[in-house]
């Protein structure tokens, strides 16, 4: 579903902040494949995201969704293929719109526009139907807007939009970073709830090692701008968060100093 060929990206190019954030990374992944990404600050995690999604230009190698080559699509098109949910709860809603609107403009993605009204009596139902999977009560609050939702709602919401229509790809930055524990913990159910159900494609970017080893199916961890680490399967299942900061020392040939990382 993913084939990511020697991707690489280079910030302030001949200047004295040159950095290379990405250096020709490939990553594969299947249709169904949960990824987790862990990595201290500066690994390179969310520059991946943002060079998938057409945010940033690559400066070599290639990207290719469901053998659709996006290497240089703008990120409007892409976002057609593309779900995504950030890090901040106030990003991927329209604060001012209702929770009704915010889905209709969701469901509309990818579909041809022309003069009929906006929302349908029958989307209505099915915009209740799909937040009733929430467990937030939001199916009875349609009518209310985004901006007066908590920050778990937002994000759970966002979540939901990203997903409405299913995407070829979908991309999570962090999305429970902001988000106090036991609703991180929900958010983080709920992502694994929709995940297997719709068998989409998934790259998670995540502070939290023991995250990283319990949800999705396979984990990879960065380090300047490098894929050092790539677990899947058994070797997986057995990977404690103990072993894990072993193995980036050994991989990195330095200490896993990042305080978000060893705190979570």
């Amino acid at each position: 579903m993913l084939f990511i060929n020697g991707l690489s990206k280079t910030f302030g190019h001949g200047t004295s902040n040159q950095k290379a954030a990405l250096q020709a990374i490939n990553l594969s992944l299947q249709e169904g494949e949960f990824v987790t990404v862990i990595g201290g600050n500066g690994a390179g995690k969310t520059t991946l995201l943002n060079c998938i999604a057409g945010v940033y230009e690559i400066d070599a190698g290639s990207i290719r969704l469901d053998s659709i080559d996006i290497s240089y699509s703008p990120e409007h098109k892409r976002s057609r293929y593309i779900g995504r949910v950030f890090q901040d709860p106030l990003k991927g809603t329209a604060h001012d719109m209702s929770i009704e609107e915010n889905l209709a403009i969701a469901y509309a993605k990818g579909k041809p526009h022309g003069l009929r009204p906006g929302i349908k009596k029958k989307d209505i139902k099915r915009f209740q139907e799909h937040l009733s999977l929430l467990d937030l009560d939001l199916e009875n609050r349609m009518k209310q807007k985004v901006g007066l939702l908590s920050g778990g709602q937002r994000q759970a919401l966002t979540l939901l939009m990203a997903t409405l229509v299913k995407p070829k790809l979908l991309l999570l930055d962090e999305h429970t970073a902001a988000l106090d524990p036991s609703i991180a913990k929900k958010v983080l159910e709920l992502t694994r709830q929709i995940v297997s159900e719709q068998n989409l494609c998934t790259i998670m970017v995540t502070h939290n090692m023991k995250a990283a080893l319990e949800f999705g199916t396979r984990t990879i961890m960065m380090h300047e701008g490098r894929i050092i680490l790539d677990l899947q399967g058994k070797e997986r299942e057995e990977m404690t968060v103990e072993r894990l900061i072993e193995q980036f020392g050994k991989k990195s040939g330095t200490e896993l100093d990042n305080d978000r990382l060893l705190l979570s």
